[in-house]
């Protein structure tokens, strides 16, 4: 049977292994471990999963942000499957759509991906011919370099020769996507390897896949039912207060296990590892974030022309994008904005930006029925941590904490910027650094501690 435990802990090749931390780097790492025959103990501080993707209490289904996946997150895609969920009753797949209220933008049929952006950029009507054969132009040159670029790059200097429509209506609102970091700050070799793997990846890479279900039904929900069903423990609402190496095994609140996976936020991983791995420590908790804002609006008789439309942005108007509830089977009438690099946004306040995001819908969504005297704000909320600045030659923490520890998240080294795929793939990564049994018990200065690990 699938998940069935091969043997006992602590023998047999099956491992004792904690898990910190519930959200999908976390659920990924611990499904994991239960298919390979761990005995995993899954502790989440707070009383529900899904870490930074998940659905909101008491909010008739919303999340606590506008997420979506693309057809390239195989793993993510896998990972579900496997906790019982089927992706295609789920999420709603469509071919990669970039256009705005106008219809002007790149719209790719299906396809192979590289073919499909080809043609789509030859036939979009959002820029003259010279501007198009400009951009095909960049793209053959990126891919010849097997995209890839000094790490030291930031993406306006990647694209900096690129027509400056092509850049305000493609490059800078598909690396904000993406990297959640404007383009002047962005990393260019992550932005690259994004592009390789989606726009330019196997047939239905850049697929974009858009939940019809609140976040919770996706994966953490089901991955919690998955894990109790094959004899995980899980431990919500309870915090990890001390982590400490002893000769025999790691104690996780004075519980003995073989392993441990730090699938918890950087801050927090930071805290615990301080004591063992200052070094690694230090590398999380210099770690940069930024906010993300998501502003729900009413408005009824309104209906955009796609689930999901891009917005023109500026000084004056905060949102890159906006999705159509009633297209994805929530309440007609109801429309998500999302700002994404949102720091200035969140200083402003967040009253000052639902104001700004109303006034930006009455204007670039008129097309789409939107009235101003109809429109009603639902709901506003930020997720002030909810991505590492994904800026050039960033120096991200490693996986290997020390022998028998690891961490995962989409923080933690690695060719990804911060996404669920990123989060996923983590989480696997983890659980493999700590499988080798010979690699458990091997002392270290950094592993002889014999205090909590509750930095000063």
């Amino acid at each position: 049977m699938a998940g069935a435990v091969r043997g006992t802990a602590g023998s047999g090749g099956a491992l004792r292994l904690a898990v910190i931390g519930g959200g999908w780097a976390g659920l990924s790492a611990a499904v994991h471990a239960v298919q390979r025959g761990h005995a995993v103990t899954l502790f989440e501080m707070a009383r529900h999963w899904g870490g930074r993707a998940r659905s909101l209490p008491d909010t008739d289904g919303l999340d606590n942000g506008q997420h979506i996946l693309i057809g390239a997150y195989r793993d993510t895609l896998a990972l579900m499957r496997t906790v019982g969920v089927d992706p295609d009753k789920v999420l709603l797949r469509r071919p990669l759509a970039l256009c705005g209220a106008d219809g002007q933008g790149l719209r790719l049929e299906a396809g192979p991906a590289a073919w499909a952006f080809a043609a789509a950029v030859l036939r979009s009507g959002a820029w003259p011919w010279r501007e198009r054969i400009a951009l095909l132009h960049a793209c053959a040159g990126w891919a010849r370099a097997g995209f890839a670029c000094r790490p030291d790059r930031s993406v306006a200097e990647l694209c900096a020769a690129l027509p400056s429509a092509v850049r305000l209506r493609l490059i800078d609102p598909l690396c904000v996507a993406a990297l959640n970091t404007p383009a002047a700050e962005a990393s260019a070799a992550v932005f690259l390897r994004v592009l390789r793997d989606g726009l330019f990846g196997g047939r239905g890479a850049c697929d974009l896949l858009l939940p019809r279900r609140p976040l919770n039904a996706l994966l953490p929900e089901p991955a919690a039912r998955w894990l109790a069903g094959h004899g995980a423990e899980l431990r919500p609402g309870q915090r990890v207060t001390s982590l400490v190496r002893d000769a025999a095994a790691w104690q996780v609140d004075g519980r003995p296990f073989d392993g441990v996976v730090l699938a918890c936020p950087a801050a927090e991983a930071a805290r615990l590892a301080a004591p063992l791995a200052p070094a690694w420590a230090a590398l999380a908790a210099g770690l940069r974030f930024e906010p993300i804002v998501t502003v729900t609006l009413r408005c009824r008789g309104a209906r955009l022309a796609l689930p999901m439309l891009a917005l023109a942005e500026d000084a004056r108007s905060p949102a890159q994008f906006v999705f159509d509830h009633a297209q994805l089977g929530g309440p007609a009438g109801r429309f998500s904005f999302v700002v994404s690099g949102a720091a200035r946004w969140v200083a402003a306040g967040l009253d000052a930006c639902a104001a700004a995001t109303q006034r930006q819908a009455a204007e670039q969504l008129a097309a789409s029925g939107w009235q101003r005297g109809q429109a009603s704000l639902e709901a506003v909320f930020a997720e002030r941590r909810a991505t590492f600045r994904c800026t050039p030659a960033l120096q991200r923490p490693p996986a290997v904490i020390a022998p028998g520890l690891a961490a995962a998240g989409d923080y933690v080294a690695g060719p990804y910027p911060a996404t669920l795929e990123g989060a996923v793939r983590a989480g696997i990564a983890a659980l493999e650094a700590l499988e080798p049994r010979e690699a458990l018990h091997v002392p270290t200065m950094q592993n002889r501690v014999s205090s909590s690990s509750n930095p000063p």
